[in-house]
């Protein structure tokens, strides 16, 4: 494979980010740097441009991905514009990574280099992970499985004055002249510095040699998190008592970490979870292949909280969700186990004949001509939603509807309906930008509610495990 050349476009997903935003700078003088955002911004952070794009969409990621030669994805959890969201994170990121694949290998991109996560035991036992990890762990996979090699960067806590979990520490720290410390604060840890994680991605994007491998990156030495408290307490200069208690407890851990630091649940809650594995590394080979001298831990501590003062806005603040203020739109995501040897098509097609037999008593489902299906009501009669087959857009392992009309919608302003084939076996269903027509607290109690039974008794029904 070859290196990359001075003006290749690299195009970096998640450029807003706080590892982005000191990526951009750091390849921008040998490079055409372009940055995929989910907000309207012009050219900053080091970035030659700064594009809107949402992952959640292949369309709008694939014209974002057209020209680029090589493409760095920072991004997790991502959260989604949508006023109703029906999914789980670990779907959405799944979804946002398959999205990505799909886009770097019709745009011809040679190499994609992912930041993810330090796995515990390399990530062998995926059962014994917290899903968080595994979520990692499954974007991995994700975003090679159209393809397009990946190297991927595995990295534990990233300390840089606007990284999350730094906050959530220095927070801490800060705020509790005395913290009662559960059992996690004592899980090892092996943090690295900002800086060296730029270092490191920015030798793995230009030595074609990573190409298709997993590197662990750490600094050497191993802490506690509660010894990492300590260490910051010492080199802010403020005196904390740290007391032990023989408790893991995940919820009021969550709950304690919201309160205290002002963390989302969404964020605090999956962080919690991973703090029962040790995060440290197998090896430092990537940093021995790119000569780089890792920071030592009080170094990149004390850089940190240097750098925290000059931080203009708070860094865990809720983003602007940067959607249509004027739409107030659905995002729905369903996992489910569908039986080997069907494609998308199929699946979409058994979708409609079993609401038409389970839900027979309230719905009758017809099909037109073109493969329109109309979802109608038994009673009155009258379409309640009308999902159109968008020919353009279907796969063997893609099938789509364009929510086209019905009560139950508005008109030209309903989103789509995919049935998304990721590997044999595994099947996303997803509802994307979708309009209701009803109020939004009726829907909420009626029509969001019955989509979620709905799919879930749909997915039961195809679970092959079930049919043994």
């Amino acid at each position: 494979m070859p290196s990359p050349r001075i003006r290749d476009t690299i195009l970096v997903a998640g450029a807003s980010g706080f590892i982005g935003r000191a990526l951009g700078p750091a390849l921008a003088e040998r490079y055409r740097v372009i940055g995929l955002s989910r907000q309207d911004r012009g050219g900053s952070d080091g970035y030659e441009r700064l594009l809107r794009c949402d992952l959640l969409s292949l369309e709008d990621t694939a014209r974002a991905l057209e020209g680029a030669q090589l493409a760095v994805y920072l991004v997790h959890s991502m959260m989604p514009s949508a006023r109703l969201t029906q999914a789980s994170f670990a779907d959405i990121d799944l979804l946002c990574a398959d999205n990505f694949a799909r886009a770097a290998a019709a745009a011809g991109v040679r190499r994609i280099v992912y930041l993810g996560g330090l796995m515990p035991g390399g990530g062998g036992e995926t059962k014994e992970l917290s899903e968080h990890l595994r979520s990692r762990l499954e974007v991995e996979r994700a975003l090679g499985s159209a393809g397009v090699p990946v190297t991927v960067l595995r990295a534990g806590l990233i300390l840089g004055a606007a990284g999350s979990s730094y906050q959530i520490v220095s927070r801490l720290v800060r705020r509790l002249p005395v913290m009662v410390c559960p059992r996690w604060t004592h899980t090892k840890t092996q943090p690295i510095a900002l800086a060296d994680v730029v270092k490191l991605l920015t030798f793995a994007i230009e030595e074609p040699a990573c190409a298709g491998q997993i590197f662990d990156v750490a600094a050497p030495e191993v802490v506690s998190y509660l010894e990492m408290m300590r260490r910051f307490a010492a080199l802010s200069g403020v005196r904390r008592r740290f007391i032990g208690v023989p408790l893991f407890s995940p919820g009021l851990s969550r709950l304690w970490l919201s309160l205290v630091t002002g963390a989302p649940r969404a964020l605090a809650g999956p962080l919690v979870e991973s703090l029962r594995h040790a995060m440290t590394a197998r090896d430092d080979r990537l940093a021995q292949a790119a000569g780089v001298t890792l920071t030592p831990l009080d170094l990149a501590l004390a850089a940190a909280i240097a750098e925290e003062g000059q931080l203009a806005t708070d860094p865990l603040a809720t983003a602007p969700k940067g959607s249509d203020p004027a739409r107030s739109t659905v995002l729905s995501v369903q996992r489910m186990k569908t039986p080997k040897g069907l494609d998308a098509a199929a699946i979409a097609a058994r979708y409609a004949r079993w609401c038409g037999e389970a839900l027979g008593w309230l719905l009758r489902v017809v099909r037109d001509a073109d493969g329109t299906q109309r979802f109608q009501a038994r009673v009155i009669g009258s379409d309640l939603l009308v999902l159109t087959p968008m020919p353009e857009r279907n796969s063997a392992d893609r099938f789509v509807y364009r929510i086209t009309g019905g009560w139950l919608a508005i008109r030209d302003q309903a989103g789509t309906f995919e049935f998304r084939v990721l590997r044999e076996g595994t099947t996303l269903t997803i509802v994307r930008d979708f309009e209701p027509r009803l109020p939004w607290w009726i829907y909420r109690l009626t029509q969001a509610f019955a989509h979620a039974i709905v799919m879930w008794a749909f997915g039961r029904s195809l679970d092959p495990r079930r049919q043994n």
